[in-house]
């Protein structure tokens, strides 16, 4: 069973499965996160969507590459969590099954090309408490428990 964070769904509400995928960028003390400023400002682990035939760990380098633009290299799944949460970019409530892992950040090869997302270098035990859901905030400390 897949844990599920924040608050439970409501009979009400229909649902929609969105599959995304999320990295812990390590380096040093520090971690690679986005600063994505639109609809809403939030700090985020580095991921997204995982499109239909995409296969996970596609999407994770082109999401996390779109986000932050930067390559990553070896990544490894660290587990996954489900949130129940209104995405207002696609104007639906959504079921996200977030994967998590952990890959290595390698070089920048361009800005970040997708709109309203800054790439943003902080303290991993900064980003523990920063971090705008308590799935990724989870992941992070986790991280730094295994240190």
């Amino acid at each position: 069973m897949i844990r599920r964070i924040g608050a439970p769904p409501t009979r009400l509400r229909r649902h929609v499965l969105r599959r995304g995928v999320y990295a812990i960028l390590p380096f040093g003390r520090d971690v690679l996160l986005t600063f994505q400023m639109a609809p809403f400002e939030e700090l985020q682990l580095p991921g997204g969507g995982v499109e239909d035939g995409e296969s996970p760990l596609h999407a994770l380098h082109r999401e996390v590459f779109e986000e932050t633009g930067w390559k990553i290299a070896s990544p490894r799944r660290l587990g996954a969590f489900r949130r129940f949460t209104y995405m207002p970019e696609y104007d639906l409530w959504a079921e996200k099954l977030c994967e998590v892992f952990i890959a290595r950040p390698v070089r920048p090869l361009s800005d970040a090309s997708e709109e309203d997302h800054v790439p943003v270098w902080m303290g991993a035990d900064l980003a523990a408490r920063e971090l705008g859901n308590a799935g990724d905030r989870m992941f992070i400390a986790r991280y730094l428990a295994s240190r």
